[in-house]
């Protein structure tokens, strides 16, 4: 089987394959080369594939995972972006009454009583407040709970939701040449399906 080991960076894509018998590959990438593949972690392996196992595997078909014991990426990628403060832009969905919880943060701050502190930029250009409230599961907590529905969460959690999402689309626009708009919508079920907690 193999395993891979990918670091995508802005400018190079490093591939480290570990292939059945021990034998070790690494191949480096151009991140971004579209005149010759779509995607470098993909097209790595792509190539590793097919020159060890000796089967033609053409760019753009789907790839065989049936050899591939795991695959583990890094990317600085996101981390370049939010340093140097570009990208997509953004805004924050977020439950109504917590619209500055991220800029105000933990308030640690490297000298405690500096009276001008200098804060980083946000990394959204707007903020919508949904009025909904989830409550992470308890058993400690006394409060009653018996109006409230169940569900659970991505993680696997427990939570309480004290006041549901209003089922309408919530629409946020920004305002810019070509109006983007976002859209969230959330999905109609008495049951908590994957879609209602996406």
């Amino acid at each position: 089987m193999f395993r891979f080991a990918i670091d995508r960076g802005g400018t190079f894509t490093d591939v480290y394959a570990l292939c059945p018998g021990g034998k070790v590959r690494v191949m480096k990438l151009l991140s971004v080369d579209p005149a010759n593949y779509p995607d470098a972690p993909r097209e790595g392996i792509r190539r590793i594939l097919e020159s060890e196992t000796g089967i033609k595997m053409p760019q753009g078909s789907p790839i065989d995972a049936s050899r591939i014991d795991w695959i583990r990426m890094g990317t600085t990628v996101a981390t370049n972006a939010l340093l140097e403060r570009k990208g997509e832009r953004m805004a924050l969905v977020v439950t109504k009454g917590f619209k500055d919880v991220l800029f105000i943060g933990n308030q640690a701050r490297p000298k405690l009583f500096d009276l001008e502190i200098v804060c980083p930029e946000v990394l959204y250009e707007e903020v919508v407040e949904v009025d909904e409230r989830l409550v992470l599961h308890s058993d400690k907590c006394s409060v009653d709970k018996s109006s409230w529905t169940d569900t659970m969460g991505t993680t696997g959690e427990k939570m309480h939701v004290k006041k549901p999402l209003d089922r309408s689309f919530i629409t946020l626009r920004i305002e810019e040449q070509d109006k983007v708009k976002f859209i969230f919508k959330y999905y109609k079920s008495k049951k908590n399906t994957k879609k209602n907690r996406e």
